[in-house]
């Protein structure tokens, strides 16, 4: 029997977020239930929820770290605002994170989300959260427009992790893959500064 918890705490949270993870990838995101992840994390499905409002951010748990990233570069003193996502982006890929598609658990994790509508949809709310806070840091010290420098550049990540997705899930060379998201990024700067930060 699956020990019980208490309510809270970074432990339990972790617990359930490793449960979840494991359930999903084994059996598929829609086969599994809040209480199947409760049960087996010694919780009750209250619990569950009072960590993750909605059974989608059990999958989708990168978005706080997502949303610090975008305030630390925006906010970083004496550095260009692109200058500060570039290397943003760039650093994501060089530490192969879960947030730049380069991961080694990364196959997996776009499999379970291309076969699951409600985490496509999720997915779509969370990067327009993502925007506006962008949008909300950048009219803090960017002279230019926030709104559109931010959708842009959201647009234009969100366009380089679906290639890297679509890549991956083909089962393209590792090598490759990271190559070509290395050069997609560049051209993302590159129209960037060419274009609404000019």
């Amino acid at each position: 029997m699956p020990r019980t918890s208490a309510r809270g705490g970074p432990q339990t949270r972790a617990r359930i977020l490793s449960v979840a993870a494991g359930l999903f990838l084994e059996r598929g995101y829609d086969q599994v239930t809040i209480a199947e992840i409760a049960r087996e994390s010694g919780v009750s499905s209250v619990t569950v929820f009072n960590h993750f409002p909605r059974k989608e951010d059990l999958f989708l748990d990168r978005v706080d770290d997502a949303h610090e990233f975008l305030r630390s570069a925006v906010r970083a003193p004496g550095v260009d605002v692109l200058d500060s996502l570039q290397a943003l982006t760039s650093q994501l890929a060089d530490d192969h994170h879960p947030l730049s598609g380069l991961n080694k658990r990364s196959l997996s994790f776009f499999r379970t989300v291309a076969g699951s509508p409600a985490l496509i949809a999720r997915a779509r709310e969370l990067a327009a959260d993502l925007q506006q806070t962008l949008t909300e840091e950048l009219a803090q010290t960017f002279k230019g427009d926030p709104a559109l420098l931010a959708a842009f550049f959201m647009a234009g990540y969100t366009t380089v992790l679906l290639e890297t997705a679509r890549q991956r899930l083909a089962e393209s060379p590792g090598a490759t893959v990271e190559a070509d998201h290395r050069t997609r990024l560049d051209h993302l700067f590159t129209a960037l500064r060419q274009g609404v930060a000019s």
